[in-house]
């Protein structure tokens, strides 16, 4: 028998799919279109499809035998042991090839957000704190650990990394977020992309584009960015992701910019990402978002409509059920109503992946494994180190961090000993868990307060809540008072819990009017500070909280965003001196409630000025973090130049540990541009680099600036590099500037496209 040229995996992957393809018919090319939404049986019997109201009915044996494009999330629907769930997968897939004609199996998908959304596996804090590391190198890591985790069970793609840059931190994905600077973001996000990617997982950036722009803040709400915030904030973090992190999928956003849903445009899914990024992977929907063009933008007035909108923006695949890209776009095709070709283009790109992926070949097995353990001890101490480093210590005045050994500490507050306090709302346990209440969070998460007494064993700690998360009630305050005023110091526990579409104060559809703390939380920090015994306040929170109000009146102000199943280790390991915090803010934190929406990222006008009564200077700015070592700043090299508009210039600065322990200082590039042809933000971040130093210890860092990095989208639209003068300043925060390096770009205004350099190299020299 003569093997079919698309089963030979020595030929080149796109003739094997062009023959595939010739020999497919409509129905199965459009099977490879979609995904069905599955869950693995308990006992490892296969999977069942998902009962949500939003699915289409269907018979699933009839289905398959088309072939299918997608599994979605056949461990993240329910807690199924990560062996028995594999092994139904296996079967599943097993299935689904036997009864296709072609017997290609599906891709299977699955989120991993804050590592793997399964049970039983590592929950890692989430993005919000890989941005408080500054440590690309660390998240890379971790990315690689999450991507052999998955591809252990049969996983093939990760929903993940989210790529929103923030603008408003009333935003309930804040916490998804890696911070409020493009540059930041695109630094960390590409080193998580390149993690999974190198464990063989398809890493799918989301949301594709302007999701987090939304006006008010509110979930899905149209975005009011403009052209030139829109391809100098949205989307470089994107761009850097696709060309150097290697970005194989990617999803299109729910929202629509200035009444064109990103589902529905192809102007971005297509000319841009594609002709001008030369993007070559699958563009997924995000849930339901191909009916929401019917549903909720209203520009299809039919699902044949929506169906043909999606796919001829560039949307290939149809998550996370069948309904608009199934029957749907079989009759559309066949009266005539949509063009085959867009069927053929979008398969076309599906089955290429697939054979990338091994699908393809005859020899291919799903794994099968008898057990997995998907939260072992090397997984628990990566989780441990990001944590610890991503724990920003914000205020020390008076040096009462560390807690004293033998100490009398009231540990107050709702988040203080509870495990979810530690997890965003796309972990397994805050995510799917809260549905069956009968099962345990499968991972072993210490809570603060445990892991306090732990660090502490010689201290009385004493422990009472004071009062709810998002509740209003003030009963547990006498209490909570009398505990403070028993002890030395009381340690205030607060922030938020993670949750979904309002039934959280954090997290997807949780956004905020202000930010003000949760519930009477502040009227509990307010009684414990009248207290007048000092008071340390710790924040386990999914966004920045306004902290104006208590300023100047607090011992010491630690923050942590969601640090995942060993942040409670790691946050108590900061309060005791175990660990010197050296984590630096990703978004600024706010003085008033108020005074938000803002970020660092803003023109003149955006700051403060006599122009307006309403200063929106934040009370730490971004970047910005202290230590328990001192640092000092010295050989500053960076004298004045000029350079070409496609010249470079390096600076250079020695760092070095003057305390009496370890710890990390990061130094940041920041680039202000006095004059430029549109306004400019005051400063942005460009560059930066994280020093481990040992107590005495130095090290020299270099940044090589390029002229590129000053680039900027010009009135026509055009990014360009102008000529005229520049500030470099090194800095601690984007408040603090420590050295200014002036350089002068000469020559003409130079534009620049893909070619241009995203990122500024920094090299270590240690003595």
């Amino acid at each position: 028998m003569t093997t079919a040229p698309w089963r030979v995996p020595a030929l080149p992957a796109a003739a094997r799919v062009d023959d595939l393809l010739s020999r497919m018919t409509l129905e199965e090319k459009t099977a490879q279109l979609y995904g069905v939404w599955v869950g693995a049986a308990t006992d490892g019997d296969g999977v069942a499809p998902h009962q949500h109201d939003m699915t289409a009915d269907y018979d699933w044996n009839e289905l398959i035998t088309r072939g299918l494009g997608q599994l979605t999330r056949s461990f993240g629907t329910a807690p199924v042991d990560p062996a028995l769930g594999a092994r139904a997968l296996a079967l599943a897939q097993r299935r689904i090839a036997a009864a296709g004609r072609f017997g290609i199996p599906a891709v299977a998908h699955e989120e991993c957000l804050a590592g793997f959304t399964a049970w039983r596996a590592t929950a890692y804090p989430v993005p919000l704190a890989w941005g408080a590391a500054f440590d690309p190198p660390l998240v890379e890591e971790m990315g690689r650990a999450i991507g052999r985790d998955l591809r252990a069970v049969g996983v093939h793609q990760g929903l993940a990394p989210v790529l929103d840059v923030v603008r408003d931190p009333r935003w309930g994905r804040v916490e998804e977020t890696i911070g409020e600077d493009p540059y930041l973001v695109g630094t960390v996000g590409t080193a998580y992309v390149r993690g999974l990617e190198s464990a063989g997982i398809v890493a799918t950036l989301k949301h594709f584009a302007g999701y987090a722009s939304s006006a008010g803040a509110r979930n899905l709400a149209p975005v009011r960015a403009g052209t030139r915030e829109f391809a100098d904030v949205t989307l470089p973090p994107f761009e850097m992701a696709l060309r150097e992190g290697g970005a194989r999928s990617v999803m299109a956003a729910y929202t629509e910019r200035d009444g064109v849903p990103a589902s529905a445009d192809p102007e971005l899914l297509t000319r841009l990402l594609r002709e001008e990024w030369g993007f070559t992977g699958t563009v997924v929907a995000d849930y339901f978002g191909i009916g929401f063009l019917q549903t909720l933008h209203r520009v299809a007035g039919t699902p044949a409509q929506a169906a043909h909108l999606a796919l001829a923006a560039g949307i290939d695949v149809e998550l996370p059920t069948v309904k608009y890209y199934g029957e749907t776009l079989v009759a559309a095709v066949r009266a005539g109503e949509l063009p085959e070709e867009l069927v053929d283009r979008a398969a076309h790109r599906v089955l290429l992946q697939k054979c990338e992926l091994g699908l393809l070949d005859e020899d291919w097995q799903p794994p099968s494994p008898e057990s997995v353990d998907l939260d072992p001890a090397t997984n628990r101490a990566l989780a441990r180190r990001l944590a610890e480093e991503s724990v920003v210590l914000l205020d020390n005045p008076d040096g009462l961090l560390p807690l004293a050994p033998d100490t009398r500490v009231a540990v107050v507050g709702p988040r203080a000993a509870d495990a979810l306090a530690m997890l965003g709302c796309y972990s397994f346990p805050s995510h799917v868990l809260t549905h069956h209440p009968e099962a345990d969070l499968g991972i072993d998460i210490p809570t603060v307060l445990e892991s306090l007494r732990g660090e502490l064993p010689d201290a009385k700690v004493t422990f009472t809540e004071g009062c709810g998360v998002s509740d209003p009630d003030p009963s547990g305050f006498t209490e909570a008072i009398a505990r403070a005023a028993e002890a030395d110091v009381c340690v205030a526990v607060l922030g938020d819990r993670a949750g979904l579409f309002g039934r959280g104060t954090s997290g997807e559809g949780c956004d905020v009017a202000d930010l003000t703390l949760p519930g009477v939380q502040g009227e509990l920090l307010d009684a414990l500070v009248a207290t007048g015994v000092p008071v340390v306040l710790v924040l386990l929170t999914g966004r920045p909280y306004a902290l104006g109000r208590w300023h100047g009146r607090l011992g010491a102000v630690v923050q942590a965003f969601f640090p995942g199943e060993e942040g409670g280790p790691a946050v108590a390991g900061v309060l005791s001196g175990r660990v010197n915090p050296s984590g630096r803010l990703p978004v600024s934190v706010p003085r008033v409630p108020g005074g938000q929406p803002w970020t660092y990222l803003q023109p003149p006008l955006g700051l403060a000025g006599e122009v307006s009564n309403l200063d929106p200077t934040p009370l730490y700015p971004f970047g910005h973090g202290r230590s328990y070592t001192r640092f000092a700043w010295e050989d500053f090299s960076g004298p004045d130049a000029e350079i070409g508009t496609d010249g470079s210039y390096d600076l250079s600065v020695t760092v070095r540990n003057t305390g009496g322990r370890a710890g990390a200082e990061v130094v940041q590039l920041y680039l202000h541009d006095p004059v430029a042809s549109v306004t400019r933000p005051d400063v942005r971040l460009i560059g930066y680099q994280r020093l481990e130093l040992a107590a005495g210890g130095s090290a020299r860092v270099t940044f090589r600036f390029h002229a590129d990095l000053s680039a900027f989208t010009d009135r026509a639209g055009r990014r360009v590099v102008e000529p005229g003068d520049l500030e470099l300043r090194l800095g601690t925060s984007s408040g603090e500037a420590r050295e200014v390096a002036r350089v002068r770009l000469t020559g003409p205004v130079r534009e620049v496209g893909a070619e241009r350099r995203l990122r500024c190299e920094a090299d270590v020299l240690r003595s």
